[in-house]
């Protein structure tokens, strides 16, 4: 049963902020297994049983790099050398390639803010491809420009993130009525919010459920693309 995240979760990470060294962590170990991990894992599992309501083939999978991001940075190629993240993300995906090119339900909390998305961050090259080949055939190109234009239209949702690319790539028509889809080199939305009253309450199921439903057309569309490869 997950009963919401408890208010000592957001001082952990409000105090992981200033004090992110491997010491304190170690000397905080038991506060993160409680109050991060226990309750996370509780919200994974409440989660993925209410989005198999409208996604059948959810993956929703409560450890460390399934579900659950590791706290741990990767400072091999950053400045910033600092050894902890200091947000709490979640990925809910659905497909057969790696975690991370499915498209998927994403959650990240980082005091004060809460950010719900869906999409895939950035397609692996072969995902890439299929992506170009389905969004050529103008039916399916349509349909993503249609939810593209009904996402941008919900208050809160600012923008599709993942347009990279400055010209249509080699091999597709620069004059074709879609050609700034093919611009994109992943396609991502989200809503960012402060922290809803819900996040310590059992509603934050049912508040991840109305945005993430929102959001579904999107994650639908590009699960039928992955599909194809």
């Amino acid at each position: 049963m997950f009963e919401g995240f408890p208010q000592n979760m957001t001082k952990f990470y409000e105090d992981l902020r200033e004090n992110n060294s491997k010491d304190w962590f170690d000397a905080n170990r038991e506060r993160y297994d409680a109050d991060v991990m226990k309750p996370s894992r509780d919200f994974v599992e409440a989660m993925g049983l209410r989005l198999k309501e409208f996604s059948t083939d959810i993956h929703a999978v409560p450890k460390v790099n399934q579900s659950l991001f590791r706290i741990h940075r990767d400072t091999r190629f950053s400045e910033n050398k600092t050894p902890f993240k200091t947000n709490l993300a979640m990925v809910f995906w659905e497909g057969g390639n790696k975690r991370m090119e499915n498209s998927s339900f994403y959650f990240h909390y980082e005091p004060p803010n809460l950010l719900l998305g869906v999409g895939i961050y950035k397609f692996s090259k072969p995902v890439l491809q299929a992506y170009r080949d389905y969004v050529a055939h103008p039916k399916h190109a349509a349909e993503l420009q249609q939810i593209i234009t009904d996402l941008e239209a919900q208050d809160g949702y600012n923008n599709v993130w993942g347009k990279n690319y400055k010209k249509v790539p080699r091999g597709y028509d620069k004059d074709y009525e879609y050609a700034d889809l093919l611009l994109y080199d992943g396609i991502t939305i989200g809503v960012e919010t402060p922290t809803p009253a819900a996040f310590y309450t059992p509603d934050l199921i049912d508040y991840c459920a109305t945005q993430w439903a929102i959001m579904h057309p999107l994650h639908r569309w590009l699960v039928k693309m992955t599909a194809t490869q």
